[in-house]
C-alpha cells in the first residue's frame, strides 16, 4: 500500500496521474465468477455480436471498480473512498487478441470539510470515454 495523501497536501486542481489498466477476457471470467454475471455479452464473442455489439464487452461493474482501485490506490487507504458514483456512457470492448487498455486519470475538484475532497475522474477506453459524473468523495489523512 502506498503511503496516506495527506489533506494539507491537495489543492483544487490537483492532478493524479493516470494509470493503464489491462483487461483481457480472462479478467471478465473470473470477475463473473466473482460477480455472478454470468451475461454471455462478457464471454462469449458471438452471442455479443449477434446482439450488436462490436465483440465481448467488460462488465460495467468490473470498469467502475478499476476506477475505484485507482482512487484508493492514490488515497493510499481503501476505506478513504466515502461517496462514489459514475454513469456508464460507452463500454470497453475486449477483443480476444490483446485485450482492451482502460486509462484512468483523476483531479481534486473541491476541498470539503472533515479532511474530505471530491474527485473527478476521467476513464477512457479506445479513446472513447467510457464513464462520465465519475465521481468519488475521500476522506484523506
Amino acid at each position: 500500500m502506498t503511503a496516506q495523501v495527506k489533506y494539507a497536501d491537495v489543492e483544487v486542481g490537483t492532478e493524479i496521474p493516470e494509470r493503464t489498466f489491462k483487461i483481457d477476457r480472462a479478467n471478465l471470467v473470473m470477475y463473473a465468477g466473482a460477480s455472478g454475471d454470468f451475461n454471455p455479452i462478457h464471454w462469449r464473442e458471438s452471442f455479443a455480436k449477434a446482439v450488436g455489439l462490436p465483440d465481448v464487452i467488460a462488465h460495467g461493474m468490473y470498469t467502475m471498480a478499476q476506477a475505484g482501485r485507482f482512487v484508493t490506490d492514490w488515497a493510499g487507504d481503501p476505506g478513504a473512498v466515502v461517496d462514489y458514483g459514475v454513469r456508464f456512457s460507452a463500454p470497453v470492448v475486449v477483443p480476444d487478441d490483446g485485450g482492451a487498455t482502460l486509462q484512468i486519470s483523476g483531479k481534486v475538484e473541491e476541498k470539503l470539510d472533515d479532511n474530505k475532497v471530491v474527485v473527478a475522474l476521467t476513464a477512457r477506453a479506445a479513446d472513447q470515454k467510457v464513464l462520465t459524473r465519475a465521481k468519488a468523495v475521500v476522506r484523506l489523512a
